[in-house]
Parts: structure tokens; C-alpha cells; sequence
């Protein structure tokens, strides 16, 4: 069994507003103009472009993928070895947009990180993501039970 777990938008909140609505007028044009497809192109792209982590059960693997479109997973597999671990790391990304005329748009978002680590607790990637430690914390635990990995 494969779980999907997104992560978050590659251009952040305002990028995937600013490429949807570009996508749609992409699409409007296109009426008019078969040249509208570079819009089409460009937006779909910024608009959906996404990050997400991949989990097989049955293989014990773990996959990074940055999806293209939205659709078109590019990453690697990683193979689960008993002497990784997992843990909990609280992430606060702020996404900053400025106007023409220079004011600022931050964006802030805070989550926790479900994130797995090699055998000298070096981080490999995240593979979960939560609102609050308390759902962090039992997604932990489900995950450690689930890969048979140590919890730090």
C-alpha cells in the first residue's frame, strides 16, 4: 500500500494564486489565440507545481517527489534500513511577495514535520506533515509502528 502525503506548493500561496489565474486566462485566450497555450503552460505549472512524500508499506520505502503539474512525480526511492529513525520538527516557512510598489505580502505557516533520519540522526527528508504536536505526535508513533523504526 502507497500513501500520498503532500507537503506544501513549490511557489507558496500567492505563486499558486498568481499561476492559477494566469492558467484560466491561458485558457479564456486560447479561444482566440492558439498562442495562449504558453499561458496555459506557464500557469499549470506555477499553479500546480507541488511537493509531496510517497510511502510503500509493503516495500518499506520512502519517496520525495516533486510533483510537475501537478501530475508528473520526479524523485527516488529510498529504502527503509532498521537503523533509521523518525521524529517530529516544528517548520515555519514564510512566504514573502512584494508588489510594484514595494510592499511586502508575508505569508506565514507554521506545521510539524514528521522527518526521517539516518543512523547518526542526520535529516533525510520529511514525510509527514501535521497541524499540532498532538496529531504529530500519534501520526509518529502510527508511522514507527507501521516502517518498525525507532522514534527519537
Amino acid at each position: 500500500m502507497i500513501t500520498n502525503n503532500k507537503l506544501e506548493k513549490s511557489f507558496g500561496p500567492v505563486g499558486t494564486f498568481a499561476g492559477v489565474i494566469v492558467f484560466i486566462a491561458g485558457l479564456i485566450l486560447t479561444y482566440s489565440s492558439i498562442s495562449a497555450l504558453i499561458l496555459v503552460f506557464i500557469g499549470a505549472f506555477v499553479g500546480f507545481t507541488s511537493t509531496s512524500a510517497l510511502i510503500d508499506y509493503d516495500k518499506k520505502r520512502v519517496k520525495f517527489s516533486n510533483n510537475l503539474f501537478g501530475i508528473i512525480k520526479i524523485g527516488h526511492w529510498i529504502n527503509i534500513e532498521p537503523e533509521m529513525k523518525i521524529g517530529i520538527r516544528k517548520s515555519d516557512v514564510i512566504w514573502t511577495a512584494y508588489s510594484q510598489t514595494n510592499r511586502t505580502l508575508d505569508v506565514t505557516d507554521q506545521d510539524y514535520r514528521i522527518v526521517l533520519y539516518d543512523s547518526t540522526r542526520k535529516e533525510i527528508m520529511p514525510i509527514k506533515k501535521a497541524n499540532t504536536p498532538d496529531s504529530a505526535q500519534v501520526e509518529l508513533e502510527k508511522l514507527g509502528n507501521q516502517l518498525g523504526l525507532d522514534i527519537i
